[in-house]
């Protein structure tokens, strides 16, 4: 953590509910606010918890699900399309979807975690599937193209830079010649690191090559200063883009997970190279690729939730929400699986064919009875990014600072938090209200215990402070804040974490194993891509 952002957090600590007022100049307006997010009390139950109930009530089913996240919805939806019914999917929370989930606000539908989805790739082919089962995807004149409802309106980004809002992420408000050669040297790099060996996404639909395990071996950071690369607004804009997918920065996350950010996708664009771009992207319709740009995104004012939705469609009393699994042991003629009902307080089993175990892994590694070696080894090395996603309620729109109009996703340069995204951006009404700012901010995991003490006004007071600059009449605008809370939020993937990915999954006769976690860090595509293998492997 940075001097400034601990200054910043120090402050935050101190405040009070009551710094929250309008100046008394003005007509005083009450802020409400709530804390949301995962139930870490829940969670924790079953790490302190050593005596156990006996199970009050035992039930048969075909499969059981433990967990309700993206990758537990997409095995249940592999297992109905395969005409396989009998199954129940257990869930801690009080609603499915884990960091995909979603809420409201006064009206105004926001993320409560990830609020993107960038267009597929071929490598992930079951998610291009759903896509089109949900019709966002679709056959037209021979092409593949994406209802252009659902892709992000523009401007999509901007950053707030040199004190003036500017299009785009990458800092080039005034920047030099020397920060622009560092610009086009990584850019080279990347094109040479693609050139050389596939990256994709899912992580497994690959195997790791020599020169990918060589960039696994090492951190960014330190690649990067081999490189030669240690232009300050450079480096800056790929700590965020790390911070951004993975939690962490340059200094944590490997080299290759580093260049897999772009690689995996659309690449890196050094400025001036729009031309290029254009000519690569009509090269892709040539060849009949999705039509929408290589840097499309899905996007919906509830964020990811939308396409949560449509998983849990049609999954009924099937899905068992507030259960905490506690047990899962594998026998000679089936699966046992314990689960705790918050709700009624009393202990479950559930005898099946089989067990999908769709939980992160630290979790796994601690109810599955006689846990193998390869999701013991995996748990402990495993590391999780904290999250917090502050959600703020806006009685009307904010005033503006010049440059850039207000995107999807708006960033100020240096901050620790990652931006916000505006809820009504997607909107197809264009006149001014009422919205709803989703504000992210990943924390050092050695935070997760500030994460769970701060207090929603604690939280607005920290967004307030880093939103400032562009935005100083933030709090006199606010109505109420939402703040989701996740301790273990995103597996960061460090050194060595793509060799261990190599080493596949410990699949048995009647446990499958489905979570981002084995990919080594947490994006819809790989969570989903796990989910829907893990069915497929259901006898």
């Amino acid at each position: 953590m940075g001097q400034g952002y601990a200054v910043i957090a120090r402050r935050a600590v101190l405040a009070s509910a009551a710094a929250l007022a309008l100046p008394a100049c003005e007509t005083k307006r009450e802020i409400t606010g709530a804390l949301l997010g995962a139930d870490a009390e829940r969670g924790h139950w079953l790490r302190d918890t050593s005596a156990r109930q006996q199970p009050a009530a035992s039930r048969q089913t075909r499969v059981v699900i433990a967990g309700g996240g993206i990758a537990g919805l997409a095995a249940a939806r592999a297992l109905r399309k395969r005409g396989i019914e009998d199954f129940v999917m257990l869930e801690l929370e009080d609603a499915p979807g884990g960091n995909s989930r979603g809420g409201e606000i006064a009206g105004v539908a926001c993320p409560l975690g990830a609020h993107y989805l960038p267009v597929p790739g071929d490598a992930a082919r079951e998610v291009q599937h759903f896509l089109e089962d949900t019709g966002l995807r679709k056959r037209v004149a021979g092409r593949w193209v994406y209802d252009e409802r659902h892709l992000c309106h523009a401007p999509q980004e901007r950053l707030f830079f040199n004190g003036v809002w500017q299009d785009g992420l990458l800092p080039l408000q005034d920047v030099g010649s020397a920060t622009l050669a560092q610009y086009e040297r990584f850019s080279q790099l990347v094109t040479r690191a693609q050139q050389q060996s596939p990256f994709s996404m899912p992580v497994a639909t690959t195997t790791p090559s020599a020169s990918h395990l060589s960039l696994d071996a090492m951190t960014f950071d330190a690649w990067l200063l081999r490189e030669g690369l240690t232009d300050t607004h450079l480096r800056w804009y790929l700590d965020y883009s790390c911070r951004d997918d993975y939690g962490a920065g340059l200094a944590a996350v490997s080299a290759w997970a580093g260049i897999h950010y772009f690689a995996s996708r659309h690449g890196f664009q050094a400025p001036g190279h729009q031309a290029e771009q254009a000519e690569q992207a009509e090269q892709a319709d040539r060849a009949d690729h999705a039509s929408a740009s290589t840097e499309g995104v899905l996007t919906w004012p509830e964020g990811n939730a939308w396409l949560a939705r449509k998983l849990v469609e049609g999954l009924g009393d099937r899905l068992q929400t507030g259960r905490v699994v506690t047990r899962i042991e594998e026998g000679r003629h089936g699966v046992t699986v314990d689960a705790f009902n918050a709700g009624a307080n009393v202990m479950e089993r559930w005898q099946a064919q089989h067990c999908i175990v769709a939980l992160p892994l630290f979790v796994a590694a601690r109810t599955v009875q006689n846990a193998p070696s390869l999701l013991v080894e995996r748990a402990r090395a495993i590391r999780y990014a904290p999250w917090a996603v502050v959600n703020m309620h806006l009685r009307e729109p904010l005033r503006d600072r010049p440059g850039a109009p207000p995107s999807w996703d708006n960033v100020v340069y240096g901050s620790r938090g990652l931006g916000y995204v505006d809820a009504r951006h997607q909107s197809m009404d264009p006149r001014p209200g009422p919205t709803v700012l989703s504000w992210y901010s990943p924390l050092p995991e050695g935070d997760r215990a500030l994460l769970l003490s701060r207090s929603w006004s604690d939280w607005l007071q920290v967004a307030q402070a880093e939103l400032a600059a562009p935005h100083p009449d933030l709090r006199e605008r606010v109505t109420r804040v939402e703040v989701a809370r996740y301790g273990h939020a995103m597996a960061i993937p460090l050194p060595g974490m793509l060799g261990r990915t190599a080493a596949g999954l410990p699949q048995t006769a009647r446990l499958s194993y489905a979570h981002a976690d084995w990919a080594g860090y947490s994006v819809f595509e790989e969570a989903f891509t796990a989910g829907h293998r893990a069915a497929m492997r259901v006898r």
